[in-house]
C-alpha cells in the first residue's frame, strides 16, 4: 500500500499539469481569439505574414532595379556630355534637375501611397513605369534618328547639339524614370517591413535583417553597376550598356510581381499630411484661446492602435496644443471618443505627430548641405576622371570615368559590418548607449568627414592642375574613401534616425523626408553650378582652364558653416518618447534602461 502512494501522487500531479496545460491554451486560444476579433470589429483583416518566403521576391526586385537604374544615372553626365554633344555645364545642370525632380517626387509618392493606392499598387505602377524609362532611354541610344550624329570633337570638328524632338525623347525617359522614383523610393522599404508581423519577436528581428540585407544588396548592386554596366557604356556601346540595365529593369518587374501571391498588402489608411493640416487648420482656428493649465484638459482619446505607438505629451511648440483644446463649440461624435470635425478639434497624438515633424525639420535641413557635397563631388570627378591617366599598367585597358564611384561603394561595404560588429559594441561598453553612440552622434561625425572629403577633392585638383603630364586616376580614390566613410556615418544614420523618430504610421513620410533633402540639395547644387561658372569661369568645360580646386573649397566652406549649424540643432534636438519608453528611441542609455526594467526592491 505504501509503495503504491508516490505512484498515485505521480499521476494526480501528471493529471493537474495536464489539466493546467489545457487550461493554458484555452486561455491562449481566447486571448487570440479576442484580438482577432477586436480587428475585424475595428475593420483590420488578418494578415498572414510570409515573412522570409516573400524575401526573395521583394529583395530580387530591389537589387534589379537598383542594377537597372544606379549605373546608368551615375554614368549619365558621360552619355549626354559625347553622345548628345552638351556642355558639361548644361549636362550637370540638367541632371540636377532630374535628380532633385525625382527626389521630390517621393513625397508625391508616398501621400498617394499612403491614401489611395497602397504601397504594392503604388510599387507595382512605379516598377513598370521605370522599365519603360529605361526602354526609352535605350532607344535614344540604339535609334540613330533620337541622338545627333557622331563627331571628333578632338580632331577639331563641330559637334552638333540634339534637336528639338531628339531632346523630347530623352527628356520622355527622364520623365518615366522620375515618376518609377517617386513610387519605388518611399514604400520599397516600408513594403519589406510590412511583410513581417511586428507584435512578434520573430517578426521584430526579421524586420532588422530586412534593412542589413537592403543596404547590403544596395551596396552591391551599386559596385557592380559602376563597373560592369558602366564598362560596357563607356568600352563597347551606348546601346548594349542601356539594353544590360533595361533587361535588369525588366526582370525586377518579373519578379516583383511572381510574389504577389505571398505579400501582405497593407490597404491606406490616410495620410498622415492630412492629419498634419487639420492639425495647423485647427490650431489657427483656436489660437485666441487660452492654453489649459494642465494636460488632462486636452484632448487625448484612449489609444486603440496596436501598431502606432502613443506618443508621449511634449511642452515644445505648445501653439500647437490649441488644436487639441476642447471647447464649448466643438461637438463628439456618439462614442465620446472622436471629433465630430476633425478641421476644428484634433487628438494629443495628431499634435504630438506634428511637433514631431517640426523638431525633426532643423535637423533634416542641415542635411541639405551635406547632400550637395555628395553631388559636387559625384559629377566632377567623372570630369575630374577624364583628365586623368586611367591606364591599369600596360595593359592598355582604361578605367570608365564614370566608374570611380565604386571605391565609395566598397568603403561602404566593408566599413559597415566592422562598425556593426567591433566598433559599436566597443564603444557600447564605454557610453552605455544601445547603439555605441546617439544617431545624431554619428550624424555628425559624417558631417565632420564631408568637410574633410572637400579638403581633400579640393588638394587633389590642385596637385593634377600642377602637374604638366596627366596624373594617376587614383589620385582621386583618397576623395571617394572619405566620402564612402561620411555616407556609412552621415546618410545612414539619418535613414535611421528619421526612420526611429517618426511613429509607426508616419514611416513612408520618413523615406520620403530623406529624398526630399537630396532633392533641393540637387537643385541648389544646379543653381550654384550656373551662378558660380557666370560670375567666376571656375568651371570652364576643360578643367585645366577653370579652377575647381577653389570650386570645391567653396563647398567645404559651406559645409563647414553647416557643421556649426547642425550642433546648435542636435544640442537643442528632444528625442521622442512613447508613454511606455523611459528613454528616446534611438538614443537609448542601457543604464537606465536597466534601472527602469529592474524590479522594484
Amino acid at each position: 500500500m505504501d509503495a503504491a502512494k508516490p505512484q498515485q501522487q505521480q499521476e494526480e500531479e501528471q493529471e493537474r499539469k495536464a489539466s493546467m496545460e489545457t487550461k493554458t491554451v484555452m486561455v491562449f486560444s481566447s486571448e487570440e481569439e479576442a484580438d482577432s476579433s477586436e480587428e475585424e470589429e475595428a475593420g483590420e483583416p488578418v494578415q498572414n505574414h510570409r515573412g522570409w518566403k516573400a524575401m526573395p521576391y521583394v529583395i530580387g526586385n530591389e537589387t534589379f532595379e537598383k542594377l537597372g537604374t544606379i549605373g546608368t544615372i551615375s554614368n549619365m553626365l558621360v552619355y549626354l556630355t559625347t553622345v548628345y554633344h552638351m556642355q558639361s555645364v548644361s549636362a550637370a545642370t540638367l541632371l540636377n534637375v532630374f535628380s532633385g525632380t525625382s527626389n521630390l517626387a517621393t513625397v508625391a509618392g508616398a501621400f498617394v501611397s499612403d491614401t489611395y493606392l497602397g504601397r504594392y499598387t503604388t510599387l507595382a505602377a512605379a516598377t513598370i513605369s521605370s522599365f519603360i524609362g529605361m526602354v526609352i532611354l535605350t532607344l535614344t541610344a540604339a535609334l540613330h534618328s533620337l541622338h545627333p550624329p557622331s563627331c571628333n570633337p578632338k580632331g577639331g570638328e563641330q559637334c552638333q547639339g540634339p534637336s528639338g524632338g531628339q531632346l523630347a525623347a530623352l527628356l520622355a525617359s527622364f520623365f518615366f524614370l522620375i515618376v518609377g522614383a517617386g513610387g519605388i523610393r518611399p514604400c520599397n522599404l516600408a513594403f519589406g517591413a510590412d511583410q513581417f508581423d511586428p507584435r512578434t519577436a520573430d517578426g521584430r528581428r526579421g524586420i532588422a535583417s530586412f534593412f542589413n540585407w537592403y543596404y547590403f544588396t544596395f551596396t552591391v548592386a551599386m559596385m557592380l553597376s559602376a563597373t560592369v554596366i558602366i564598362y560596357l557604356q563607356s568600352n563597347v556601346n551606348w546601346a548594349l550598356g542601356l539594353a544590360v540595365p533595361a533587361a535588369l529593369m525588366g526582370a525586377s518587374c518579373a519578379v516583383f510581381f511572381m510574389g504577389t501571391r505571398l505579400y501582405v498588402r497593407v490597404r491606406p489608411e490616410g495620410s498622415p499630411f492630412t492629419s498634419f493640416a487639420q492639425v495647423l487648420v485647427a490650431a489657427a482656428r483656436k489660437r485666441h484661446l487660452p492654453l489649459p493649465e494642465t494636460t488632462t484638459q486636452l484632448f487625448d482619446p484612449p489609444h486603440r492602435s496596436k501598431l502606432v505607438s502613443k506618443l508621449a505629451y511634449t511642452d515644445q511648440f505648445t501653439c500647437l496644443d490649441k488644436a487639441a483644446v476642447l471647447a464649448p463649440k466643438d461637438a463628439l461624435r456618439a462614442d465620446g471618443k472622436t471629433s465630430a470635425d476633425p478641421w476644428r478639434l484634433c487628438t494629443v497624438q495628431q499634435v504630438e505627430e506634428v511637433k514631431c515633424l517640426a523638431r525633426i525639420i532643423p535637423v533634416w535641413s542641415s542635411g541639405i548641405v551635406y547632400f550637395l557635397v555628395l553631388t559636387q563631388l559625384s559629377t566632377y570627378t567623372v570630369l575630374q576622371a577624364a583628365q586623368t591617366d586611367r591606364r591599369l599598367g600596360n595593359s592598355g585597358f582604361q578605367i570608365p570615368q564614370g566608374s570611380f564611384v565604386v571605391f565609395n561603394m566598397l568603403t561602404l561595404t566593408l566599413w559597415i559590418p566592422l562598425y556593426d560588429r567591433v566598433l559599436v559594441p566597443a564603444l557600447r561598453r564605454v557610453t552605455g548607449r544601445e547603439g555605441g553612440i546617439s544617431l545624431l552622434h554619428r550624424i555628425g561625425v559624417g558631417f565632420v568627414l564631408s568637410v574633410v572629403t572637400m579638403a581633400v577633392a579640393a588638394a587633389v585638383e590642385h596637385e593634377r592642375r600642377r602637374r604638366s603630364a596627366p596624373m594617376s586616376c587614383f589620385w582621386l580614390v583618397p576623395q571617394q574613401v572619405v566620402a564612402g566613410f561620411a555616407e556609412a556615418f552621415a546618410s545612414i544614420g539619418q535613414t535611421e534616425f528619421y526612420y526611429r523618430q517618426f511613429p509607426e504610421n508616419m514611416r513612408s513620410v520618413a523615406g520620403a523626408l530623406y529624398f526630399l533633402g537630396f532633392a533641393l540639395a540637387s537643385y541648389a547644387s544646379g543653381l550654384i553650378v550656373m551662378v558660380v561658372h557666370r560670375a567666376t569661369g571656375w568651371l570652364a568645360q576643360d578643367l585645366d582652364e577653370g579652377r575647381v580646386d577653389l570650386f570645391y573649397l567653396v563647398t567645404g566652406a559651406m559645409a563647414s558653416v553647416n557643421l556649426v549649424y547642425f550642433v546648435a540643432c542636435a544640442r537643442w534636438y528632444r528625442f521622442n518618447k512613447t508613454d511606455d519608453d523611459a528613454a528616446g528611441a534611438g538614443d537609448i542609455d542601457l543604464h537606465e534602461k536597466a534601472s527602469a526594467n529592474s524590479a522594484p526592491v
